[in-house]
């Protein structure tokens, strides 16, 4: 019953921006961390960015100063918007929630901590 659902990618040509949304069901948002990974085929997956509570917020450091994580509680989604596009950010995004203990510290890289997941949302950069 509770679930993630990601939405929002596309192709976009490097240099451009988009906005990805995870829209959760069957719990609070507020209760949870949540959290977006990236993978590309035959890649390990990758923590990008953290979302807990209003204001707390972690980023990879290819995320840093061109992603942005966000939430609208009332209407229980978590977005993250990707200004700067390169083509090395190109992956399928997925979106997935963890108990805030499980993920606290380094351990919100780890996907294991986290207990669902949505299907994810293809994002492509290329001219």
């Amino acid at each position: 019953q509770d679930q993630l659902v990601e939405s929002g990618g596309g192709l976009v040509q490097p240099g451009g921006s988009l906005k990805l949304s995870c829209t959760i069901s069957g719990f609070i948002l507020g209760a949870y961390t949540i959290t977006w990974f990236r993978q590309a085929p035959g890649k390990e997956r990758e923590a990008v960015s953290l979302s807990l509570g209003e204001e707390f917020t972690r980023y990879a450091d290819s995320a840093k100063g061109r992603f942005a994580i966000s939430r609208d509680t009332a209407e229980n989604t978590v977005y993250l918007r990707m200004n700067r596009l390169k083509p090395e950010d190109t992956d399928t995004y997925y979106c997935a929630r963890a108990f805030p203990r499980r993920a606290y510290g380094d351990r919100w890289t780890k996907p294991n901590e986290y207990d669902i997941w949505g299907q994810g949302t293809q994002v492509i950069v290329s001219s």
